[in-house]
């Protein structure tokens, strides 16, 4: 998966129905770069989740859903959706937070650690390789 330069914003939402239109919550923290304008036009793209988007979390802490959905110290097991431009392994988890994770490949699945953790991405480090595919 590629992540575009001119991204702003990434993150997971459900979208609402309203009678004959559909609603999109864009969480206030997704803001940093502008400010919505009333009347304004904006792009957004739908993208289907993928079928085995379910990551098992080792941590037993509840998350609050206006922060970000990691911890420092949490462990957890991802699949490597994309490699970004530094050549690091990107990893999405609840909402779309990004993961960042060194030293590893596309579709790889393995259990990381996270190191620091950020409003809009956190890093992690790889402890267990040995994952199977799923």
């Amino acid at each position: 998966m590629e992540i575009p330069d001119e991204l702003l914003c990434l993150f997971s939402e459900c979208i609402e129905e309203q009678k004959e239109t559909y609603t999109i919550m864009v969480p206030k923290e997704e803001l940093t770069d502008g400010v919505i304008q009333e009347n304004g036009t904006y792009r957004v793209a739908l993208i289907k989740p993928a079928s085995n988007a379910t990551d098992s979390v080792e941590s037993t802490q509840p998350h609050d859903d206006s922060g970000p959905p990691v911890e420092e110290g949490e462990r957890r097991n991802v699949e490597i959706e994309g490699i970004g431009d530094q050549g690091d392994g990107i990893a999405k988890v609840e909402r779309g937070y990004i993961v960042i994770v060194p030293d590893t490949e596309q579709h790889e699945r393995v259990g990381i650690e996270i190191t620091d953790v950020t409003p809009t991405v956190a890093f992690a480090e790889v402890v267990d390789r040995e994952l199977e595919n799923e």
